[in-house]
């Protein structure tokens, strides 16, 4: 008999259930009534508890469409993992514990770049573990493309979309803030795809006088309205030149609410136009996948699938040019993958006369 265990872990996103679905299918179809899938609760939180029950066939029926997890997820910071304060577990020994109380032959880990971390420790202390790559910022080093991206990019598009008619309609600056606190690959194609007149993103600090002229600029040619697509983790010029101490010292004081309000009254200061916000917030994680991130999803999930059969343990599976592959744990973990400032997309929203307030 085979038995392994899946959980989800960190935020959740679209397609996760999809995976879920494709990961059991495949082994149900190798190994047939010769296994057994444990479905962990709550992410590590689950494992480091041990809170997990038996699974049927059935149980993944029905949940290709299905948004956010039926297993449950939770953050366990990867820092505090080896953490042991008074009172509490030794969390990577129970996860150990567990795992050998469930006698798995795999443990199947879906999740992101905190998720990866603490993936690989557990490959290290002798875990199999295979994984896959989860997100809605596609920020996972290795893999070409995340599952859940192009839902949210669906949604934040939409939301860009929606913004576009009233803003016409009242002649207004419209800021809309998506998600992105490190990296900013889903508001560089969100606000691509949006036709968004400037974007910014963490990886390029603006300059909040280069937005002013940019937005007078294009009153003065007639332009009724500007739309400005901002990543929540978007930085000025002033605070890149800042430690890293000085900068979380810096958003600690900031008393707006979050980045795209302070965009705002900069810009309101500035030059006098009135300015609304948008913040779309969860709902970019939310609903159902779209049709690209289920067939992803279920890609990655056989994928898995194969390696656990092959016994190819200690890999995540990923996109590269087209193909799923096995790239090593120990190359992901602790990496991000950032928009390169001179990528092909940035220099194609250039060219067609978008700004990043650098």
């Amino acid at each position: 008999m085979k038995r392994f265990g899946i959980l989800t872990s960190g935020g959740d996103c679209q397609g996760l259930n999809a995976a879920i679905r494709g990961v059991a299918k495949a082994l149900y179809e190798e190994f047939d009534e010769e296994v057994e899938i444990y479905g962990i609760q709550d992410g590590y939180r689950g494992l480091i508890e041990g809170i997990y029950c038996k699974m049927k066939p059935n149980d993944f029926s029905g949940i290709l469409t299905l948004g956010g997890t039926i297993l449950g997820t939770s953050r366990q910071p990867f820092k505090l993992m080896r953490v042991v304060a008074e009172g509490q577990v030794d969390k990577v020994q129970a996860m150990k514990a567990n795992y050998k109380r469930m006698n798995l032959d795999c443990l199947i880990i879906l999740g992101g770049n905190g998720t990866h971390k603490t993936a690989n420790l557990l490959s290290e202390e002798g875990l199999n573990v295979v994984t896959l790559p989860k997100t809605i910022d596609n920020d996972i080093w290795g893999t070409d493309m995340t599952f859940g991206f192009h839902s949210a990019l669906e949604i934040a598009t939409n939301v860009i979309d929606c913004i576009h008619t009233t803003a016409t309609s009242h002649g207004r600056v419209f800021i809309v803030e998506i998600m992105g606190h490190k990296v900013g690959w889903l508001p560089l194609y969100a606000g691509i795809a949006g036709g968004a007149d400037v974007i910014l993103l963490p990886e390029i600090p603006y300059n909040i006088k280069s937005i002013a002229k940019t937005l007078k600029e294009r009153n003065k040619a007639g332009k009724r309205f500007s739309i400005l697509a901002v990543a929540e983790g978007a930085i000025s010029l002033d605070e890149s030149k800042l430690s890293k101490k000085e900068f979380k010292a810096a958003r600690a004081a900031m008393t707006q609410p979050s980045i795209a309000y302070r965009v705002a009254n900069e810009i309101e200061q500035i030059t006098g136009q009135e300015i609304r916000v948008t913040v779309p917030g969860h709902f970019q994680r939310g609903g159902q996948p779209c049709a690209y991130d289920r067939m992803l999803s279920t890609r990655f999930g056989a994928a898995a699938a194969r390696l656990i059969m092959q016994k190819n343990y200690g890999n995540m599976v990923a996109l590269r040019n087209g193909s799923i592959v096995p790239v090593p744990l120990s190359e992901v973990a602790g990496k991000l993958k950032t928009v390169p400032v001179s990528c092909e997309e940035i220099q194609a929203a250039r060219d067609i006369g978008i700004t990043f307030g650098d």
